[in-house]
């Protein structure tokens, strides 16, 4: 099942990250790009997720230095550039993947194409895996525990129906019952003709 690999590079990349833990750490993808390019692009995907969740953190710190808030607003931009940049990536994977296939006269288009729920699976292992934190943390009382852990089942629930809709959905497309497009995500705010501030500006 594609679900069961997605997931398990998802935890690798979680759980590699918080071996240093710090945002800017020097990233190594141990997925070739010629070889394995599958893990390739769900390992850099989720590695810009982990570092986005903790930018966010990061941000909402009360105390944060005006300078540095701008700064990291900026990368955090950048950084949902590269997201959304990695999800058309995945897609176009899967469109040269089944471009031959024969797709039924009947066939229907999904809501969302594979690679956006599989973006929604990247950030839910980031949900698990901090609420499994909270859920276990020695120095939180009982009953933030109880709360975390009830949080955390429903999560954990969550992702096994996910992971079945995707395996689903790429299983219909394999069979021509469903059919993919890849619409390219239009991000005005980063476009120098599309943002009026940075049109004013040039």
């Amino acid at each position: 099942m594609f679900s069961k690999k997605a997931n398990k590079i998802f935890s690798e990349v979680i759980e590699r990250y918080h071996v240093i833990n710090t945002v800017d750490q020097v990233f190594l993808n141990p997925y070739k790009k010629n070889s394995t390019l599958l893990e390739h692009l769900l390992y850099r995907k989720c590695w810009i997720d982990t570092v986005q969740w903790h930018y966010e953190d990061i941000i909402r710190d009360p105390y944060i230095d005006p300078i540095a808030a701008l700064k990291l607003k900026r990368q955090i931009d950048s950084s949902n550039q590269d997201r959304t940049d990695m999800v058309e990536y995945i897609d176009s994977y899967f469109l040269e993947k089944y471009k031959h296939v024969s797709v039924n006269d009947n066939a229907s288009i999904n809501t969302e194409s594979p690679a956006w729920g599989i973006d929604r699976l990247s950030i839910l292992a980031l949900k698990i895996y901090h609420m499994n934190e909270e859920a276990t943390r020695t120095d939180a009382d009982q009953s933030h525990k109880d709360g975390c852990q009830k949080k955390l089942d429903v999560l954990l629930e969550q992702r096994d129906d996910l992971s079945s809709a995707i395996d689903t959905l790429l299983k219909d497309i394999e069979k021509g019952v469903k059919y993919m497009k890849v619409y390219k995500q239009m991000k005005m705010y980063n476009d120098n003709e599309l943002n009026p501030v940075l049109r004013s500006n040039k």
